[in-house]
């Protein structure tokens, strides 16, 4: 299925398919440097234009639709709001939320059926002194009227040019339980509230799936029905094979209520830490879909589309 670029310089890449403009790639700065400025995805839509992303919900007004995050790394807060503090709870500390920097389009490259994109990034602590170089890349494709789905698929590598060891953990190594919120991120509509779970192994819960390795269960899925139009949409989350053989073991933040979102979490349980000129890589895939899809059909389609 054909799909159309925008590129307005500066600001946002827009795709379109079918006449529906699918999602834009956000990476001007934020406005609001307490929210942790970084590029993100929203608008995220199905082929037929139901909304699949949440954009600054009430609730948390740093959560922007899909984008890369790091709840704590080496005291610093890249994924925007409230610190985290043991014993103390949740904090307002903007002097400590971080940054990252877009500086370059390494390669921009439109094809009829497909958009991949290699971006430069710099990771930023807040007294503006720089952490971490990104390479990203994304790529938008697959997009398949019959099944009426596409993915996007995300991936990162980071090296440490801080000249000291980076250390990412999450609120839970920080003492808060079942709260290893960090890495991707997505937040769904508002109207995903309370929507169904999915697995490898079948229909499950948040409560069921929170924590749990994805050398376990490679992808997680997320069935929401939408407000206003009768229909539901299908989203699926996997790692790609080699994930399963990084240093850092992935587990997934998962929740349904009383917000709906899905993170790869790349540090829930434990911290690591990356020494001055490390690096490390992580593959993704999201699979957008209208309908509610059964784990099955997720599974098919996953081992249908090569890595």
């Amino acid at each position: 299925m054909p799909i159309t670029v925008t590129h307005t310089h500066g600001e946002r890449i827009r795709v379109a398919a079918g006449g529906t403009e699918l999602l834009a790639y956000v990476y001007a700065p934020d406005p609001a440097a307490f929210e942790s400025r970084k590029p993100y995805v929203h608008p995220l839509r199905t082929l037929s234009g139901s909304l699949v992303s949440g954009y600054r919900p009430n609730d948390h007004r740093w959560h922007k639709g899909l984008q890369m995050t790091a709840s704590h790394l080496s005291g610093q807060n890249f994924w925007g709001g409230n610190c985290y503090v043991h014993g103390e709870g949740y904090l307002v500390k903007p002097e400590l939320v971080g940054s990252m920097r877009h500086d370059a389009f390494d390669s921009l490259e439109v094809a009829d059926d497909r958009l991949d994109f290699t971006e430069h990034l710099t990771w930023i602590e807040n007294g503006g002194e720089e952490w971490a170089d990104e390479r990203r890349r994304v790529a938008v494709h697959s997009a398949d009227a019959a099944s009426s789905s596409y993915v996007i698929d995300w991936s990162i590598h980071l090296t440490n040019i801080r000249g000291e060891s980076l250390h990412f953990g999450s609120p839970t190594t920080h003492g808060r339980e079942m709260a290893g919120y960090t890495g991707l991120h997505w937040r769904g509509p508002r109207d995903f509230t309370g929507g169904q779970v999915l697995s490898p192994s079948g229909p499950s819960t948040d409560e069921e799936m929170m924590g749990q390795p994805a050398s376990k269960h490679p992808w997680i899925g997320f069935v929401g029905e939408h407000d206003d139009v009768d229909a539901h949409s299908t989203l699926a989350f996997a790692h790609a094979p080699e994930n399963a053989e990084s240093v850092h073991g992935s587990h997934w933040f998962v929740r349904s209520e009383p917000t709906p979102t899905i993170a790869f979490s790349w540090a829930f349980f434990e911290e690591f830490t990356l020494p001055p000129g490390d690096s490390f890589s992580y593959r993704y895939r999201t699979l957008v879909a209208d309908g509610a899809w059964e784990p099955e059909e997720i599974e098919q389609r996953l081992k249908s589309l090569p890595w």
